[in-house]
This record gives C-alpha cells, structure tokens and sequence, in this order.
C-alpha cells in the first residue's frame, strides 16, 4: 500500500468514525475525509502511522496503524483531557 493510498483510507475512517460517534444533538453537517487532517505520519518498511484530527474543538485526535505483514489497519480513538505545564 503507498503513503497517499493510506493517508485516504485513514481520513475516510475518522471521518466515518465521527458521523457514527458525534452528538445527536450536534448541529454540525456530516463530516467528510476532506475535513480530517494529518498531524503526522510515518512510514518504515510494510507499515504505515498517522496521527490524525479534525477541525471539531470535541479534543479528540486518532492513531490509525498499518501492518502490511497482516493487511490489518488498526484504528485507536483518544480525548485529550487536560494540557498541564510543569516548569522544569
């Protein structure tokens, strides 16, 4: 699988993870691979990593991981609860 061909894949899968998991309350439209954006990734050997977010202020960003050995796709949600700084 090539860098681009993943990076799709993943936007595709926030994107659909968010429409699924978003507030009914929520106003907002549904939310389109267009809309996620990469914060990093990487690529060494068969596999992929990407950190990925979207413009949504709900704190939550999204690892997904590529095992091209298995062909599996591994998708982890986290929330980003506090950013606390700690003089050194």
């Amino acid at each position: 699988m090539g860098s681009q061909e993943f990076l799709n894949i993943c936007k595709a899968k926030v994107a659909e993870y968010h429409n699924q998991k978003k507030d009914k309350t929520d106003s907002t439209s549904a939310m389109t691979a267009n809309d996620v954006f990469v914060v990093w990734y990487s690529k060494s050997l068969q596999n992929h990593k990407a950190l990925l977010s979207t413009p949504v202020s709900d704190g939550m960003y999204y690892e997904l991981t590529y095992n091209g050995d298995k062909k599996e796709l591994y998708f982890d949600a986290y929330k980003k609860w506090e950013n606390i700084c700690y003089p050194v």
